[in-house]
């Protein structure tokens, strides 16, 4: 029996397509493979995959994030500073400065390859032409531009990280 297991980079396509897209939930059943994709609400959200053949049964994704009830109630509000305070899509707005936003769901990196320097560092000059990384996405590198004249005054996001579209990859103090 021939078995296909979905790769990484085909069920992040799938993700970012449901994303993209005003369809809610995806299956896909096949006779050795169940896929279901439902977008985000309120209470969780569950991607199962699952892959069977005639003597093994085995999880290739399983993802299910915390309930509002199932998450635990601080008795009292904890001040945070601002300086400890990484943008998140909820509190961009509280931050000073430009963000520079990824325009995709993919890989970052703040280098052309592993062993050259970063594209800019914290304090680097931009302007709008100035690449400042990488976002992969389906094998395809896709150079990111500043878009703005400015400082870079604080990086966001890792090197190697899984990000959003949306996400805000980098601080800029505009000049």
């Amino acid at each position: 029996m021939n078995v296909r297991v979905l790769k990484i980079g085909e069920i992040r396509e799938l993700i970012r397509l449901l994303d993209e897209t005003s369809i809610h939930e995806l299956k896909i059943e096949t006779d050795t493979m169940k896929v279901l994709m439902k977008k985000a609400d309120a209470t969780t959200v569950a991607v199962p995959a699952s892959v069977e053949n005639s003597s093994t049964r085995s999880t290739v994704v399983y993802a299910e994030p915390k309930t509002p009830e199932s998450q635990p109630v601080p008795s009292a509000p904890v001040p945070v500073s601002q300086s400890d305070t990484k943008p998140t899509q909820e509190n961009v707005g509280e931050q000073e400065g430009h963000f520079i936003r990824s325009p995709m769901v993919g890989t970052f990196y703040r280098a052309p390859a592993p062993e050259s320097p970063p594209f800019v560092e914290k304090g680097s000059k931009v302007d709008p032409k100035t690449v400042v990384c990488i976002v992969e996405a389906m094998k395809l590198m896709n150079e990111i531009e500043a878009d703005v004249k400015g400082e870079i005054i604080e990086i966001l996001a890792e090197n190697g990280q899984l990000v959003e579209y949306g996400q805000p990859l980098f601080r800029v103090r505009l000049v």
